[in-house]
């Protein structure tokens, strides 16, 4: 069985993957990393080359191939939940944890990044992040065994609090 993290930019998903990773010698696979890969060029290249719905096509090809494995720490990116079909590949093979965090938490966390262009044109970057999590939030939600709010403790706690958690999935 898989661990899957989902949550907004920001919540902690690959800081976690890799806590959990340590912790259990477990393998953590970032799916950006793998949409890189197997692109050979950035998100924001792919982006500007190709389009969103071009990379969101790529990000359920690996999702898919994310369902065929075993045993593993999956960290997607924050937009994995834009296609059900994603959800329901993960789901397939992992109990999946959402990562949440305060608008606020997330803007002082990812404010000085470039790894992803603007979602929302026209907006201060705080203006994004609100509308877009506040559209995104219904669909973490729907999607996951358990949510985990991030604000407020540490990455080794979010990490231990999904291993009681995947420990009793496991084991019923």
């Amino acid at each position: 069985m898989n661990i899957v993290l989902i949550g907004y930019r920001g919540t902690g998903k690959s800081i976690v993957a890799q806590e959990l990773a340590a912790r259990l010698q477990m393998q953590a696979i970032s799916m950006d990393a793998e949409i890189v890969r197997l692109a050979g060029m950035s998100i924001p290249q792919i982006v500007e080359k190709f389009g969103w719905d071009r990379f969101r096509e790529m990000e359920s090809e690996v999702a898919r191939a994310m369902a065929l494995k075993d045993n593993v720490i999956v960290d997607t990116g924050g937009g994995v939940i834009e296609r059900s079909e994603n959800i329901a590949a993960l789901g397939q093979s992992g109990l999946i944890f959402w990562l949440q965090a305060s608008v606020d938490v997330i803007v002082g966390r990812i404010e000085g990044g470039t790894e992803r262009p603007a979602l929302v044109a026209g907006k201060t970057f705080t203006e994004e992040v609100a509308e877009v999590l506040a559209r995104r939030t219904p669909k973490y939600a729907a999607a996951c065994h358990h949510a985990i709010d991030t604000d407020r403790i540490a990455p080794e706690q979010v990490a231990a609090a999904i291993i009681t958690l995947w420990e009793k999935k496991k084991t019923a």
